[in-house]
């Protein structure tokens, strides 16, 4: 049942007020006691977060689009319960639709659902007696809408507000009061913060959200819009409810022993979701806890599950890149088989970088920012199985930004729509798209959602304190300080290792399998290891040439063509997870009981005892040169046995600080620096992981044609963008691999708006 008192603020179109004016009356009549609500109509999470600042509750939007108009009046039951006044504000104009359905989608069908009465705002800064052409052509255009009234915006002066007044009352249309041209300062944060500042509870979110309750409070009569409010009459239905709506549903998976641990991006009171998301999770068994990703360096203990909302802006994206520890808990948490669940702006967190900052590098994608902003909803087609949809699934969402990724998907993209290429990413537990969901017309995601978390066993650490400065998660260049890594196959998985020559490391005792460490965090059965042979001269080498990434090295001594490399065990050594420190060496034979100095040999065979690369003779029983078979009883040419495709990585390879592949060694695509002779305590930075053949790029497609977004209206889209939009041609995928054999469940209809859609 609705029985809170309410009103709609509306206006003729954008850039009246009515968002300045919404807050405003909501601080106002909270000012006086009363305990309010605040509601949005259509997507926009700004909107609906100072309208919650200023009701002292959290704001929460009225979408037809995104939850299906059978569900308005339910969800205002919902978030109205117990209040004593409710404040709807519209978006764009009166009768205007983004999905160019105004019977259904348009502020006024929302005050006609909900039996409420319309105030109308109206900037009359260059208007005279027309106001009551336009008041009462507003109120004639559809018969079922409730026009209560009017308030006056901008209004020039005493004889001005007069002449307006009584041009409307000679149509019966009640003023409810008048502004003045700087009642109404700009002093609430720019939007290009989002809800940042209300959710971090800045002082001038505060400041601006009392300073427009007090200028309502004199400038209109809160007294007779109580009255009009209270004229609403009760509307028979049953209020929305996350338990019931999930019981609907049925049982998804087995119910967890324990309460999932689920992370919400957020703040104590409003996160990056639609206020319904956390109420879902709650009622599917989870314990809902928030961290900032802009101040919080950790996840939430025993965080088993991620969720990022949409409403995280994109112009923080130097305060994400900067709080690296949570980079990498995110990483780690993706790379564990966690869910993760990124709409909106997480998607560019999740990238490998965006706009040359480096994010967490769980997807192998670039972002970059464009000049313009890509808005509209999408009916989207569920590329896979993963927690937020079966494949085949049909959803609508939500879509504004201007950051693009290069690739637009991977091999598996989360989504594809009628009029563009696939877009979004899918990665083990991982979905990231832009494209933003209410929860509310999804409720099984949240239940999906829980049971993932639940099956993917114990939860991963909090956080992990890099042990070294965690670098760019860029492509890392092989002549740093740590020693050549050795390459891997495109599906991230690393080859038998050649036995190390002592003369590199040193006498040692072999190490058993187990200590292996494999790319994928998944340790693998080896061969068993054989002793090292006595280590040997080396032979003098040409300091320039190269040592191929690719080239073979046979194992020598008694170990078969699959023996691992034992890990050494030398004091002063790099410890494990990190690279030796490479460094330049002279050419000759090791001292005696000393390691030999590496430098890079040349690849191809060279004749035993024939001249060397330095030009001398190279000594019975060194090495051979990379590609070449090895003499029995010599060293391993300098630079590290190369690999081939198993699951373990060789010794010493570059690891990150929490040890996971996101941000692993990187296969090489070129020559590789020397090897040298390990440097005790030195510390290499991590590499970026490998990109699995899993996640390549698919080839792009059409574009998406950007719509510009009109200022002044609080709802970030303009009048003209009910269009379909086309992304630019930078967010179209780059060329990779062709897409898997992962079917696709369909076309999908172009937009009701018409033409392609991105």
């Amino acid at each position: 049942m609705i029985a809170a008192p309410r009103v709609v603020v509306s206006a003729p179109s954008s850039g009246h007020g009515k968002t300045a004016i919404a807050v405003g009356l909501l601080a106002a009549l909270a000012a006086r006691g009363l305990d309010a609500a605040g509601f949005k109509v259509g997507p926009d999470h700004t909107d609906a977060a100072y309208l919650g600042l200023a009701a002292g509750r959290p704001g929460r939007n009225l979408d037809p689009r995104l939850v299906g108009s059978q569900r308005i009046a339910p969800l205002f039951a919902h978030g109205s319960a117990d209040a004593e006044i409710a404040v709807v504000e519209g978006t764009m104009g009166l009768f205007d639709s983004l999905a160019g359905r105004p019977e259904v989608d348009s502020t006024a069908a929302i005050a006609t659902a909900l039996r409420a009465p319309v105030v109308l705002v109206v900037d009359v800064g260059s208007m005279g007696q027309s106001v009551a052409a336009l008041a009462h052509g507003f109120r004639a255009y559809d018969e079922m809408l409730w026009l209560g009234g009017v308030i006056l915006n901008r209004v020039a002066s005493d004889r001005h507000e007069q002449l307006l007044r009584d041009a409307l009352d000679d149509i019966g249309v009640p003023v409810f009061g008048a502004l003045r041209r700087r009642d109404l300062p700009a002093v609430l944060p720019s939007r290009q913060h989002g809800v940042v500042p209300v959710m971090q509870r800045g002082v001038e979110a505060y400041r601006g959200v009392r300073r427009l309750g007090e200028a309502i409070t004199g400038a209109v009569d809160l007294d007779r819009l109580l009255a009009l409010a209270r004229s609403a009459p009760r509307v028979p239905v049953t209020a929305w409810s996350a338990a019931e709506a999930l019981a609907e549903l049925g049982p998804v998976g087995e119910a967890p022993a324990t309460r999932t641990v689920v992370a919400l991006a957020g703040g104590p009171t409003l996160s990056y979701s639609y206020a319904e998301t956390a109420e879902l999770l709650a009622a599917a068994g989870a314990e809902v806890v928030t961290f900032d990703p802009l101040r919080d360096e950790v996840l939430p203990a025993d965080a088993g599950a991620l969720v990022i909302g949409g409403a995280l802006p994109e112009t923080y994206a130097e305060e994400l890149s900067a709080n690296r520890r949570l980079c990498i808990a995110v990483a780690e948490l993706a790379r564990t088989g966690r869910p993760v669940i990124a709409e909106g702006a997480g998607l560019l967190w999740l990238a490998r970088e965006f706009d040359g900052r480096p994010m967490c590098g769980v997807l192998d994608a670039a972002g970059a920012s464009l000049d313009r902003t890509v808005v509209g909803y999408r009916e989207a087609t569920a590329r896979a199985d993963t927690p937020v949809a079966r494949i085949g699934a049909r959803v609508i969402g939500y879509k504004q930004h201007r950051g693009v990724l290069t690739p637009r998907a991977g091999q598996t993209p989360a989504w594809s729509w009628g009029g563009g290429p696939p877009e979004g990413f899918v990665w083990r537990r991982v979905h990231a798209s832009q494209l933003t969901l209410h929860w509310a017309s999804s409720p099984v995601i949240a239940s999906r959602l829980v049971a993932a978390a639940a099956s993917a066993g114990t939860p991963a650490p909090a956080a992990v304190p890099p042990a070294v400065p965690v670098a760019s998660a860029g492509p890392v260049p092989s002549a740093g300080p740590a020693g050549p890594a050795a390459p891997v196959s495109p599906a991230g998985l690393a080859g038998p290792a050649a036995p190390v020559s002592p003369g590199l490391v040193g006498s040692s005792a072999p190490v058993s399998p187990s200590s292996q460490v494999s790319l994928l965090g998944q340790g693998t059965p080896t061969a068993p290891v054989s002793p090292p042979a006595p280590a040997g001269p080396s032979a003098p080498v040409s300091p320039s040439a190269p040592v191929s990434p690719s080239a073979a090295v046979r194992p020598t001594g008694p170990a078969g063509p699959d023996a691992v490399a034992p890990r050494q065990s030398t004091p002063g050594s790099a410890s494990r997870g990190t690279a030796p420190s490479a460094g330049p060496g002279p050419a000759g034979p090791a001292p005696s009981g000393g390691r030999a100095p590496a430098r890079p040999a040349p690849v191809g065979p060279a004749p035993a005892g024939g001249p060397g690369p330095a030009g001398g003779p190279a000594p019975a029983g060194g090495p051979a040169p990379a590609g070449g078979p090895a003499p029995a009883g010599g060293p391993a040419p300098a630079g590290g046995p190369a690999q081939r495709a198993t699951g373990t990585a060789p010794s010493g390879a570059p690891r990150s600080a929490t040890g996971m592949p996101g941000t692993g060694p990187r296969p090489q695509t070129g020559p590789m620096s020397g090897g040298a002779a390990e440097a005790p305590g030195s510390v290499a930075a991590p590499r970026p992981r490998p990109v699995p053949g899993d996640e390549q790029p698919v080839p792009g497609g059409a574009t998406d044609r950007p719509v510009p977004v009109r200022a002044g209206d609080g709802s970030g889209v303009a009048p003209g963008a009910g269009r379909t939009d086309i992304e630019p041609a930078a967010e179209v995928a780059g060329p990779g691999e062709a897409a898997g054999s992962e079917p696709v469940a369909g076309a999908v209809p172009s937009s009701p708006a018409g033409g392609p859609v991105a």
